[in-house]
């Protein structure tokens, strides 16, 4: 299995080095800063008027840190790098130093490289962390028909946790049905939508509320009090075993490994959509 500790250590050396291509002329436009939320565009704000040699770095998820009066922009990228990948297991990248935005579009796609090979995936121990095999959950489709999620070898897998009693789940669901419409003609990535402490038939009427066609599965919760999920073994989990607080999301390679990993509602659903792709191309292989 990779060293990711060590993959870390070398981005970190390397990338402040790298020649990214500058795609966004004006630095102060934040909206296009990617997976921001109210606070990291906040943060973006102060780093905007904070003295230079400064540096502004951010990973998927939402991830970000910022360096300031720094001797050099080398120095000020370096130290942005490093205080972001202290947050995170996601790869940090440099989003602008001084007053240049020096963000790559196209490296930002592949960021959740390298994947793993089918024999470097076959010593992953389970778990829930970046490199690890996501557990073989039990659940069914949305006509009621037995799966487990490792039917799904050979997919990119979108696992999502959440519940119509959430109000921050209930708040990105138009977000999902946007990727999930997205990806409506692509065979290599599927989103496994599974509902915890509610029954199927609770969930299904939410997002009929809602005017949504969001495709669900049903993760075999019966009520409020039910915290458990199934594996293929019969094996019971504790939901907070896999989820911290609700909603949370896991993206696995085709072999299941974890790729990606966000606690709570994330920003900007659409923003996923090239590094799923990348994934869909070139992991598994």
């Amino acid at each position: 299995m990779r060293d990711w500790n060590g993959l870390v250590r070398h981005i970190l050396i390397v990338l402040p080095l790298v020649s990214a291509t500058p795609v966004f002329a004006v630095p102060n436009d934040i909206e296009s800063v990617p997976h921001l939320d109210s606070s990291g565009k906040e943060a973006y704000r102060a780093f905007l008027n904070a003295p230079q040699h400064r540096a502004f770095a951010i990973a998927p998820g939402g991830a970000w840190a910022w360096k300031a009066d720094e001797r050099s922009t080398g120095a000020a990228r370096e130290a942005a790098l490093e205080a972001c990948q202290e947050t995170t297991e996601q790869n940090c990248v440099v989003y602008a130093a001084d007053t240049q935005v020096v963000f790559d579009t196209k490296s930002w796609a592949t960021i959740w490289r390298p994947y793993l090979t089918s024999a470097e995936a076959s010593h992953s121990a389970s778990g829930t962390e970046r490199g690890k095999r996501f557990f073989d959950l039990s659940f069914k489709n949305s006509g009621g028909s037995s799966m487990k999620l490792s039917d799904l070898r050979g997919k990119i897998v979108l696992l999502h946790f959440w519940g119509s009693w959430c109000p921050p789940c209930q708040r990105e669901l138009p977000e999902l049905q946007k990727v999930q419409q997205a990806l409506r003609k692509s065979s290599d990535i599927q989103t496994v939508l599974l509902q915890v402490r509610e029954d199927f038939a609770t969930s299904r009427k939410a997002i009929a509320r809602q005017h949504l066609r969001l495709t669900l599965h049903d993760s075999g919760a019966r009520d409020s009090k039910d915290d458990t999920l199934r594996l293929a073994d019969g094996t019971i989990l504790h939901d907070r075993d896999i989820a911290a607080v609700f909603p949370t999301t896991y993206v696995l390679d085709k072999h299941g490994i974890v790729l990606f990993s966000h606690v709570g509602p994330v920003s900007d659903w659409m923003g996923y959509l090239p590094l799923l792709k990348d994934a869909a191309a070139h992991a598994g292989k």
